[in-house]
């Protein structure tokens, strides 16, 4: 490319294998990810019987252990020197078969494991093999997030990364989805017939064997996926290691957390993926006790994300034209509405409700889709506007503390998934039966908690956002300025 031409020009130009590269990380990092948001808190309280207070407690150390692990992951990503394979790219080859290996370890029920006499065994394995998959999806998802600052400056193509990234974390969510949709049985008693609950309706338990073999073909061919998004990926900036000076560390993340759209936007990202948690591990249980209709794990989830299939031919046109901001405030107050609607549904019976909950998860989805399609577009622009106000480069800092933030959300999922099973007295014993009460405390919770996080979020990116369409255009006239001087200076090159 001609060396007259811009140099957000010169750092751009991607095409359709580099969006398919890209958005291919993330389809192999959520068929993982989704086994862990959709069906291991189930598994955890079905089939090795561990209390809802101790998973809550355990999820909980974990976060505090992301604290410390996620920024260590974040510097070692800006400092360590650039191989062959880049900066950020070659993570994606390290983590893939570490990654597969952590995803089957936690649910490998040993023998005796979920036993009651193995209580506190099952409860240290347990904990052991989610810390350990954690720290190996850091691994991956630091690196990945950094990525976008280094494979475009195109702030058009930023948008369109985001779009891919969002299709390939929905079509990751499907394979975990359709196991939890029918890896269930009916409970039979001693004479080989079915158990009926409280409700009239037969009960159906989480089976291990099917759990088993679908993770370990889940997360086989997630190793596959990231060995070929590897091939595809590349990196038009390349970034110098950053100085390993005393307070270097310390001096980016004052930087980080001076800056209003980082901040920000890191909190709604955190409230987003809390959202998303709580409802795809909580409806577990709400269609399998409450509708006694498992196959609504795999309809809802269709729901929410098929609007993506619509959405993503526009939404880079409509952000470019209307503003991320603005177009992602309207629709996550859209989507607080709905399932402030589903709430006030209270009063109608299951059978009635299933058809009326599906086409308002299909409306939440839709409000919700805008924001997840615009995320990482808007972290990145957050990004240049530190790089722009500070010359700070340090991406693999930004993005740990962004996942940490959204690893928090994690947390805030993890507390009112398991307090609200404890609130409701959820029966976690083997042979359980909730009884009535129980579930309609459950449907309650299942759709207050949604619509009050997804209202906050509106608020935030309402009145707390800063980059509107206006400031986001003048930021690439000033980060064009900016490269033109790191790049003279030698602190990046092209």
């Amino acid at each position: 490319m001609s060396s007259t031409a811009s140099y957000i020009s010169r750092t751009s130009g991607l095409k359709i294998k580099d969006y398919l590269g890209y958005a291919m990380v993330d389809t192999a990092g959520c068929f993982t990810f989704a086994l862990v948001t959709t069906l291991l808190q189930k598994f955890y309280t079905d089939v090795f019987h561990l209390s809802p207070l101790f998973i809550m407690l355990m999820f909980v150390f974990a976060r505090v252990w992301d604290g410390i692990n996620d920024p260590i992951m974040g510097r070692i990503a800006d400092t360590v020197k650039p191989g062959k394979h880049g900066r950020y790219r070659k993570w994606i080859l390290y983590a893939a078969l570490p990654l597969t290996v952590a995803a089957i370890l936690m649910f490998t029920r040993w023998t005796g494991l979920g036993e009651p006499a193995n209580y506190g065994k099952t409860c240290i394995y347990a904990t052991i093999t989610y810390i350990l998959y954690g720290m190996v999806y850091t691994a991956l998802q630091i690196p990945y997030g950094s990525l976008a600052s280094v494979v475009t400056t195109d702030d058009h193509e930023r948008s369109k990364l985001s779009v891919w990234r969002s299709m390939g974390a929905a079509l990751g969510s499907i394979p975990a989805l359709a196991l939890a949709s029918f890896a269930y049985a009916k409970r039979l008693d001693a004479n080989g017939n079915p158990v009926m609950g409280e409700n009239g309706k037969v009960i159906t338990d989480l089976m291990y064997k099917p759990v088993f073999v679908g993770v370990v073909a889940i997360s086989v061919l997630a190793m596959i996926l990231l060995f070929i998004s590897f091939k595809l990926n590349k990196e038009r900036v390349k970034t110098k290691p950053q100085p390993k000076e005393k307070g270097a560390g310390r001096k980016a993340i004052r930087i980080l957390f001076k800056n209003r759209a980082f901040v920000s936007i890191s909190l709604v990202s955190m409230l987003l993926l809390a959202g998303q948690m709580f409802t795809q591990s909580f409806y577990t249980y709400l269609f399998n006790d409450y509708f006694h209709a498992n196959w609504m794990n795999l309809a809802s989830q269709a729901c929410t994300y098929s609007p993506m299939l619509i959405l993503m031919f526009f939404l880079p046109k409509m952000a470019k034209k209307k503003g991320k901001k603005e177009i992602t405030a309207s629709g996550v107050l859209l989507a607080s509405f709905a399932n402030l609607v589903l709430f006030f549904l209270k009063g109608v019976s299951p059978e009635k409700l299933i058809w009326p909950f599906l086409g308002l998860c299909f409306i939440s989805g839709c409000g919700l889709t805008v924001l997840v399609m615009q995320l990482w577009a808007m972290a990145a622009d957050a990004l240049d506007d530190i790089f722009v106000t500070t010359g700070s480069k340090d991406d693999g800092t930004a993005y740990s503390y962004f996942a940490f933030f959204r690893k928090f959300g994690q947390v805030i999922a993890a507390i009112c998934v398991n307090g609200a099973l404890l609130g409701m007295n959820y029966k976690y014993e083997k042979g359980a039966v909730q009884t009535l009460e129980n579930l309609k405390t459950m449907y309650n919770l299942a759709t207050l908690i949604p619509a009050v996080m997804f209202g906050i979020m509106g608020i935030m990116l309402l009145f707390y956002y800063p980059l509107t369409k206006e400031s986001v255009a003048e930021l690439q006239l000033k980060k064009e300025q900016k490269l033109k001087e790191h790049y003279e200076s030698k602190k990046i090159d092209i």
